[in-house]
């Protein structure tokens, strides 16, 4: 018996769902592939004490989560034609950037005083962290909130990659060589990256994006407050404990806090995630193209 043209669409359209679902969980494949290199390299730099493949496991086991957080909302971009190229570039360029940027600025801006340190620290890396999309974006028209939010994810990923790097490596020569030490950072900086640099750069680039002409950027009174939002964001989630030395409640603590911290990072931004997938819809209901970055 042949199949009428409108079930042959309602098959389709299953298919295309289903593949499209299975797409969605490839981050997931990304996350425990990458999980089972860095365990297998830890044991086997245990067993070896060979050095040569120190630098090796600590990047891999510092890099997964970053790169498993950008994998998560490319595979998610909806309408969107970003690229892995524009994409991973944005990782590379954010990350180096941003990296060299931050620790030239602080030295030069950052005072001493242990409450004002820590949104100064924020202000500063939140500033250097969207220095490589600006790179990026000058091949783009970048008017699509959506690229924002994925380039930004990946530059805020970049960077954590590369700071987590660093604080494994100082964790390892200032324990003396302790392995056991190395790898309780990694994990420990690997739990809390999307909470933090991803997350806050998404929020302030896909406002960049959203608020931006084809060819040129536009600042404004929005993009400045989503700037000084998750500045703040970034200098609560560094300094609750002098934040919260100012309320002496025996009911606040500081996981508490951070937990609210990181639940309104999250929530600012599925608030832009949604929105870009409305404009996308919107853009192609009116008919204007969804541009190629990477040309």
């Amino acid at each position: 018996m042949e199949e009428t043209p409108e079930e042959e669409n309602t098959i389709a359209e299953k298919e295309y769902s289903n593949n499209n679902d299975k797409r969605k969980l490839s981050w997931l494949k990304v996350f425990t592939g990458g999980l089972f290199l860095y365990i297998f390299g830890v044991f086997a730099l245990a067993a070896t004490r060979n050095t040569n493949i120190f630098p090796t496991v600590v990047m891999l086991g510092n890099f997964l989560v970053p790169i498993t957080y950008v994998a998560f909302f490319y595979q998610r971009r909806h309408l969107s034609k970003l690229d892995m190229p524009t994409t991973a570039w944005a990782f590379f360029y954010g990350g180096l950037l941003g990296v060299l940027a931050a620790a030239t600025l602080e030295p030069i801006f950052l005072s001493q005083h242990p409450l004002f340190y820590s949104f100064e620290v924020g202000l500063i890396e939140e500033f250097a962290k969207i220095l490589g999309v600006l790179v990026i974006a000058k091949r783009c028209l970048h008017d699509s909130e959506m690229d924002g939010l994925i380039l930004g994810a990946a530059s805020g990923m970049g960077f954590a990659a590369l700071e987590s790097t660093g604080y494994a490596f100082t964790a390892f020569l200032q324990s003396g060589g302790s392995l056991s030490q190395t790898v309780l950072i990694t994990l420990i900086r690997g739990v809390i990256a999307p909470i933090g640099h991803g997350t806050w750069t998404a929020i302030l680039v896909s406002v960049i994006f959203r608020e931006s002409g084809p060819g040129t950027f536009h600042i404004n009174y929005k993009v400045i407050g989503a700037y000084l939002t998750v500045a703040i964001l970034h200098g609560l989630w560094n300094g609750l404990p002098e934040v919260l030395s100012i309320f002496p409640l025996p009911v606040v603590n500081v996981f508490m806090g951070q937990v609210i911290v990181a639940a309104a990072g999250f929530f600012l931004l599925w608030r832009r995630y949604e929105e870009a997938k409305k404009l996308q819809i919107e853009r192609r209901e009116k008919g204007i193209p969804q541009e190629i970055c990477w040309k």
